[in-house]
């Protein structure tokens, strides 16, 4: 199921993540950390990959869908523990 938020939405939640948290989503997820920050909106592809989100410019910086929410959803969590 897909989701979609504005980017600006998305810059919120990668803000308001605890230090350390895009590695510790990258480790559990295998994943390179800049393949985790390009989910959140990074432009690093020499080293990281995009992953299950696509970007559409627009108002208040354009809206993002995500085909996989895994990403979000870890980060979401760790912002309301």
């Amino acid at each position: 199921m897909s989701k979609t938020i504005t980017f600006n939405e998305l810059r919120k939640i990668k803000d308001q993540l605890p230090s350390g948290s895009i590695k510790r989503i990258a480790d559990k997820l295998d994943l390179n950390e800049e393949t985790v920050r390009n989910y959140f909106g990074g432009r690093n592809f020499d080293l990281g990959q995009s992953v299950g989100i696509h970007f559409e410019q627009g108002p208040g910086g354009g809206i993002v869908t995500f085909d996989d929410t895994t990403i979000l959803d870890m980060a979401q969590d760790m912002i309301t523990r």
